[in-house]
């Protein structure tokens, strides 16, 4: 398995844009996902769309975004769009993505990423820090989250 830029595969990107509508669309529409991934595919450049490819077939994405939550642009960079295939679930690969955008990051100058989430408890185990609830257009309650890159990239809590 390897991780590496979008633009370096530009003929996953219709793929990639598929899964992300179907994954996070509620009710926008695909064109604004297409928008997302036409526009990460610069390289040395945010934001940035990273794929995991096994043989040539397409397992997952991940994304690092300058912002993905539009009630916060205070904070960036982000960690965005996570999805990982079905068939491809349950063997550690989101958490190779994350491992990867950080490592990314940090080696672009980054202290910390950010991340919002519906769901309580599975980023932190992989060391990520809730810091409070935000607010997801136009009225949606998420959770927020911290990552320090100063400290150890990937590391895993209980």
């Amino acid at each position: 398995m390897k991780i590496e830029p979008l633009y370096a595969v530009p003929h996953h990107a219709e793929r990639v844009t598929d899964w992300l509508w179907q994954a996070f669309g509620d009710g926008l529409p695909r064109e604004f996902f297409a928008s997302i991934i036409t526009h990460s595919q610069k390289p040395d450049a945010l934001p940035v769309t990273f794929v995991a490819l096994e043989d040539g077939q397409l397992l997952g994405t991940v994304g690092l975004w300058r912002c993905d939550l539009i009630t916060r642009q205070d904070i960036y960079p982000w960690l965005a769009a996570l999805y990982v295939d079905e068939a491809a679930r349950g063997k550690g690969l989101a958490g190779q993505l994350q491992d990867y955008v950080m490592a990314y990051a940090a080696q672009a100058g980054y202290s910390e990423l950010h991340l919002w989430s519906a769901c309580r408890d599975f980023y932190e185990r992989y060391g990520w820090h809730y810091i409070g609830h935000a607010l997801e257009y136009p009225n949606k309650t998420v959770h927020l989250y911290r990552y320090s890159l100063t400290d150890s990239v990937g590391a895993i809590t209980e």
